[in-house]
């Protein structure tokens, strides 16, 4: 299954008001079944192991500058996929993430309606808030554009 980069196709000031980066990427599926929700918990219940590894590196680099190493909030649970918190899901959408002092981003899978192909899309959505945020957003998105792709590929498997 191939995943193919598309123009982001969401309101993007509705999901995250100031949004100053929207990406998306797309794979087709023959799971006719599949809602937002599952196909969410099979791209982030697991990373590959060099995305883990990335991730590991990220979170030792971040927490010394207060940023947050996951979405997880001491003493309040919240309904996770992966490190995300859900924000909202219908059985076609799932938007997940967080805010954080350096930037807010959230992550919204869409899946079409049932048919002969599914389309599930990963959108990406990210508004800085500081220098911090900036540079910070800079010097992930060469991974965040090979990690997308391959969480996406899970989805098929």
């Amino acid at each position: 299954m191939k995943v193919h980069e598309i123009a982001p196709a969401v309101d993007a000031n509705a999901l995250l008001s100031g949004a100053q980066f929207a990406d998306a990427f797309q794979i087709a599926i023959d799971d006719r079944d599949l809602d937002a929700r599952r196909a969410a918990e099979r791209m982030m219940a697991r990373q590959p192991r060099w995305a883990e590894a990335l991730l590991s590196m990220r979170n030792f680099l971040v927490a010394p500058l207060g940023l947050k190493t996951s979405g997880a909030s001491p003493g309040r649970p919240r309904d996770m996929i992966g490190i995300f918190p859900v924000v909202s899901e219908t059985p076609e959408r799932l938007i997940a993430g967080f805010n954080d002092r350096h930037l807010d981003f959230r992550v919204v899978v869409d899946v079409t309606p049932p048919g002969n192909v599914r389309q599930v899309t990963a959108t990406t959505l990210v508004k800085t808030h500081n220098w911090l945020g900036r540079i910070y957003l800079a010097i992930i998105m060469p991974f965040h554009r090979l990690i997308v792709p391959a969480l996406l590929r899970q989805v098929a498997s």
